[in-house]
């Protein structure tokens, strides 16, 4: 296993930094409908932090509490989305020694890297990629936001980071603007930010396959089986888009003009296999919640936070299936 080669000489100081608008033939219309979805998935974590089902100081300085309160079953089905993805994240890192890269497809606002960065458990290098107009936003946080940029600073070995309107490379951490449906484009970006395909590489993927037409999709689960000497995919999804809250998704989605590309399904085993991975298991979140550790959600956790009067909105809330591709060495 190679060691994971630092990041080139930038021009551009984060420091002192110049923050160049992406212009604005980098944005697509049809792209605009995600970046509602990508707010409300960060509010609802926001205000689930805000009322104590998990701990995250950054989320606070990406975006602000929202004044409506959300339901206990969205609260709790997101406290089981972040912590079971948190757990798989880790068990990769534990096993590669954190001699390992993350890539995380269609991030939107999410803190991942500083909270492994708090518990010293990040990898060789961190990447996050999504729509240009996403990574703009935040990017500008980070510029503004000591909480979130020292990290990056403390970490980087060059006197200077590259920074523009739409990329941030440093020597442990990246954040890309590009369209995970142009394969050539996505790779080109990530090799200049040192991706290495020789070590091992977990990507996550939460919620993007839907935005995706199924060849789309197709072509990046490829992409993503073909390209590292060991890889591990995390692929997080809703698999009932008939239910109520499925319908309430693609209603929210509507609002945006933005019809979902892909209708998901549960053969998500198997969609996998047929694009090159050698493995593939499969959970709901049903199933998985009733699996977390009951210190964390009996009468003294999390369930003691709001009182949930009809558990089957709970399940509702959770239709979402967690498919993971796991190396040999796992």
């Amino acid at each position: 296993m190679q060691p994971f080669a630092p990041s080139m000489p930038m021009a551009t100081s984060l420091r002192r930094p110049s923050f160049t608008a992406c212009s604005s033939s980098l944005l697509d219309a049809d792209d605009e409908g995600v970046r509602g979805p990508c707010e409300d998935a960060t509010l609802c974590k926001r205000f689930a932090v805000s009322i104590g089902y998990w701990q995250d100081p950054c989320i606070p300085h990406l975006v602000r509490l929202s004044k409506a309160r959300k339901a206990p079953e969205i609260n709790r089905g997101y406290f089981a989305h972040v912590h079971s993805v948190s757990q798989l994240i880790k068990a990769f890192l534990r096993k590669t020694g954190c001699s390992c890269q993350i890539l995380n497809l269609g991030a939107g606002m999410d803190t991942t890297f500083w909270r492994l960065k708090d518990e010293d458990l990040l990898p060789s290098k961190y990447f996050e990629i999504d729509f240009p107009m996403i990574v703009m936003r935040n990017l500008h946080s980070i510029k503004l936001k000591p909480l979130l940029s020292k990290p990056i600073l403390d970490l980087h070995s060059e006197d200077t980071l590259q920074m523009d309107g739409h990329t941030l490379d440093s020597t442990r951490y990246a954040i890309i603007g590009a369209d995970l449906r142009d394969i050539p484009e996505l790779e080109e970006k990530l090799k200049k930010c040192n991706m290495n395909t020789q070590l091992p590489t977990l990507l996550v993927a939460e919620c993007v396959l839907v935005y995706m037409t199924p060849e789309q999709s197709a072509n990046l689960l490829k992409w993503a089986a073909n390209s590292f000497e060991t890889a591990m995919l995390i692929n997080y999804k809703q698999v009932n888009m008939d239910d109520w809250f499925g319908q309430i998704m693609i209603e929210n989605l509507r609002r945006r003009e933005w019809r979902p590309a892909s209708r998901q399904s549960r053969r998500s085993k198997e969609r996998l296999l047929s694009s090159g991975w050698e493995s593939a298991s499969a959970v709901d979140m049903v199933e998985l919640y009733s699996k977390l550790p009951r210190a964390e959600v009996s009468r003294y956790g999390i369930e003691s936070l709001e009182f949930l009067d009809e558990m089957e909105l709970l399940d509702l809330e959770i239709t979402f299936l967690a498919t993971f591709s796991l190396p040999s060495f796992f």
